[in-house]
C-alpha cells in the first residue's frame, strides 16, 4: 500500500494523468488517523520486508537509505533493533519520523525526483511503495541505484495486483479496480509495470537480481483488511468517480472485507532485489 498504494508516505510530485502528488489530494498527512493508516499497512508488510532485508546480509554496521520512510517503521527497525550504524529516513513530509530521530536514525524532507537529492553513498538503499506513484520510475530507480556504495543492495517494493484482470466480477474486485483508476488519476499510480522490476534492476546493471511476492491473507481481523478499509473510506469519493463502482456496491465490498467473506486475493507486495557489483 509505500502507498497502496502505499503504506509509506512516499516523497514525490506530482502525478502523471494531472492530479497532486501522493499526500496533496488523496492520503494527506496532516488528515487525523492517516499515520494509524500506514501504520496498518506497515504491519500487514513489515515481517516479509524484515526478512528479506536481513537474509540480505543487513546488519551491525550497515549504512542504510529508506526513501518514502512514512511512519519509520522500517527505518527505526534497522536503526534500534538490527542496530545499523546510519539510517537515513527520507520523506517529503517527516511529521511522523520527526519523534524518532536520534542515534543511529537521522530524518530528511526531501523530494527524491529533486535533482539536487544526492544524501551519500549507502549499503541499502530500500524504497517500497514510492516508484509505483512515480511517472518516471525508471529515471528514479536509477537515481536510488547510484546511491550504493560497492556491495550494496537496491531493495524496491511496490503493490502488485493479481486479481481484477479478470472474473469473477464482485463488489471486492469492482472496488480494487476502482480504488487503482482514482490513485491513477489523481496521482499517477500504476501497478501494471511492478513484475517488470527484475528486468529494470539488470538494466541498471545490478548483480544477483532476483524477486519475491507476498500476499497477506484477507481475513476479518487482519491489519491488510483494516488498511484497506480505511483507504476505500478515505478515496470514497474519487473511487466512485471512476464510474466502475456505485455507493452500493463499495458499501458490499466493505462489508464482505470487514466480515471476512473475500474469498479472493488482497493486492501483494512485490519486492525485487539487486547487488550493486
Amino acid at each position: 500500500m509505500s502507498d497502496e498504494e502505499s503504506t509509506a508516505g512516499p516523497a514525490l510530485r506530482a502525478g502523471a494523468d494531472g492530479g497532486g502528488g501522493y499526500g496533496e489530494t488523496l492520503f494527506e498527512p496532516w488528515k487525523p488517523g492517516e499515520g494509524e493508516r500506514i501504520d496498518l499497512g506497515s504491519l500487514a508488510y513489515d515481517a516479509f520486508t524484515r526478512a528479506r532485508l536481513l537474509a540480505l546480509g543487513v546488519g551491525p554496521g550497515s549504512r542504510c537509505l529508506d526513501v518514502g520512510a512514512g511512519t519509520g517503521t522500517i527505518a527505526r527497525w534497522l536503526a534500534f533493533e538490527v542496530g545499523a550504524r546510519d539510517v537515513l529516513a527520507v520523506d517529503r513530509d517527516v511529521r511522523f519520523l520527526a519523534p524518532y530521530a536520534g542515534g543511529a536514525l537521522r530524518t530528511l524532507a526531501a523530494d527524491v525526483t529533486a535533482p539536487d537529492f544526492a544524501p551519500g553513498r549507502f549499503d541499502l538503499v530500500h524504497a517500497r511503495f514510492v516508484l509505483m506513484h512515480l511517472p518516471d520510475h525508471r529515471r528514479v530507480a536509477a537515481r536510488l541505484r547510484a546511491l550504493l556504495a560497492p556491495g550494496g543492495h537496491l531493495v524496491l517494493g511496490d503493490a502488485v495486483d493479481l486479481t481484477t484482470a479478470g472474473p469473477p466480477d464482485t463488489p471486492y474486485r469492482r472496488a480494487v479496480r476502482a480504488m487503482w483508476q482514482a490513485l491513477r488519476t489523481g496521482v499517477g499510480t500504476d501497478v501494471d509495470w511492478t513484475p517488470r522490476y527484475p528486468g529494470l534492476l539488470r538494466e541498471l546493471g545490478l548483480a544477483d537480481v532476483a524477486a519475491e511476492i507476498q500476499v497477506p491473507a484477507l481475513t476479518a481481523d487482519s491489519p491488510i483488511a483494516a488498511f484497506w478499509l480505511d483507504t476505500w473510506r478515505r478515496a470514497r469519493e474519487p473511487m466512485l468517480a471512476t464510474g466502475l463502482i456505485d455507493a452500493t456496491g463499495l458499501a458490499e465490498a466493505q462489508e464482505a472485507l470487514a466480515s471476512g467473506a473475500v474469498a479472493d486475493l488482497s493486492p501483494g507486495l512485490i519486492t525485487a532485489w539487486g547487488r550493486c557489483p
